[in-house]
């Protein structure tokens, strides 16, 4: 008994997703620093599915491309959920994620082109932009009441809308070309999935069939297939009625075990397979590096912050409920957490270039360690040292 209700906390507990997810990176780096990195690699680049019905692909690309669709989708269910009957359900709360994410990303590919607009790594200026949506989500879920729910829900909101730019800009300038027939196809998709919740289908199994289409003919349009994640969850309805649950909330609760203990450590296992070389730490003192490593860690911050404040001061957005500033400047470190993102722009950037790539990968791993650890920390303590101020306070209140 004792046993089963060990299990009972351990899976319904956010910070044990966490834990299992830094392992996961663990073993992740000890293995491609060790005799079994070819094997793992030439695992991962196993070719499996069916050709017939073009839809076989490598074990990553299934990975990241198929399994983090699932991630997009209840992550795009939890948002929707908030701006319906939650922390963004005003205009004011759900318009600043959009801003900073905005400023997340111009500042950081400021900061890049700084560094490296007269060399040859100029294309690159993409690689700062772009958040780890699990990395983040997974360490501020660590946090547990050390932090808001809001400052979760605005993060979770910033790194979707952060996530939907970089796939633009994907799109737009590292895609060689978009298959408009299949983005024309998920547009009829999109709107039969719109039909479905205008006259109020119930089941969430009437939605999970169009979107499985969706995600495939996305897959082959050209652009990032995850994007069908999020665009499903936004037709999936919610709030039909207050006592009983909504197709929304009964897929949310269906998908957190297998997304925070299958998929997530599954996606960092394979995505943090990064093989260490000499002359790998100089390389974070070149123009590349600084330009990847101060965009990503200095770059989010300011932009996040900014823009933030720029938004508030102009009357158009609040800050989230019961959350202050230096939380703030938490939630713009934990945004400077580039990794998958960062790394597949990398490698689209430098086609051809092993070297590079790999002096990419190594910056960005750099710059998300600084920030993960430097947003837990002053997330975590923020708390504490309120309550420390708010004693002193009291304290001092009394004797004068």
């Amino acid at each position: 008994m004792i046993l089963t209700n060990y299990f009972k906390k351990f899976f319904t507990s956010s910070e044990a997703s966490g834990v299992l997810l830094i392992i996961c990176v663990i073993i992740s780096l000890f293995i491609a620093n060790s005799s079994a990195s070819d094997g793992f690699n030439n695992f991962l680049h196993t070719y499996i599915g069916l050709e017939s019905i073009n839809l076989k692909f490598s074990v990553s690309h299934w990975i990241n491309d198929g399994l983090m669709a699932v991630f997009f989708l209840l992550v795009g269910l939890e948002i929707k959920r908030e701006i319906v009957e939650g922390e963004l359900s005003t205009i004011k709360s759900a318009s600043l994620p959009i801003f900073a994410a905005v400023g997340g990303m111009i500042i950081p590919a400021l900061i890049y082109i700084f560094f490296n607009h007269s060399n040859a790594y100029a294309k690159g200026w993409a690689i700062p932009m772009a958040t780890d949506i699990a990395f983040s989500l997974a360490i501020v879920g660590m946090l547990g009441k050390a932090v808001p729910a809001s400052i979760k829900i605005f993060l979770a909101a910033l790194a979707i809308v952060d996530d939907l730019g970089a796939i633009l800009i994907i799109a737009f300038f590292y895609t060689d070309s978009l298959h408009w027939i299949n983005l024309g196809i998920c547009l009829l998709i999109v709107v039969i999935l719109i039909l479905l919740n205008f006259f109020k289908f119930k089941n969430y199994f009437y939605y999970l069939i169009p979107g499985v289409f969706l995600w495939y003919f996305m897959i082959h349009s050209g652009i990032h297939a995850t994007i069908a994640g999020v665009i499903l969850a936004f037709t999936i309805p919610t709030n039909i009625s207050k006592d009983i649950p909504s197709p929304l909330e009964k897929l949310e609760s269906k998908l957190h075990v297998p997304v925070s203990f299958f998929i997530m450590p599954i996606f960092a296992l394979t995505n943090t397979n990064i093989t260490f070389h000499t002359g790998m730490i100089d390389g974070l003192f070149t123009n590349f590096g600084a330009g990847i490593i101060l965009g990503l860690v200095l770059g989010k911050i300011v932009g996040i912050n900014l823009f933030s404040w720029i938004a508030i001061k102009l009357g158009l957005s609040e800050l989230p409920y019961k959350s202050r500033w230096n939380q703030m400047i938490g939630v713009g470190l934990l945004a400077g957490i580039g990794f998958t993102m960062s790394i597949f722009i990398a490698l689209l950037s430098f086609k051809g270039h092993p070297n590079i790539q790999d002096e990419a990968k190594f910056a960005i791993l750099a710059a998300s360690l600084i920030s993960g650890f430097s947003g837990y920390l002053l997330l975590k303590y923020s708390k504490q040292k309120k309550m420390f101020l708010s004693n002193y306070r009291k304290k001092y209140h009394k004797k004068f």
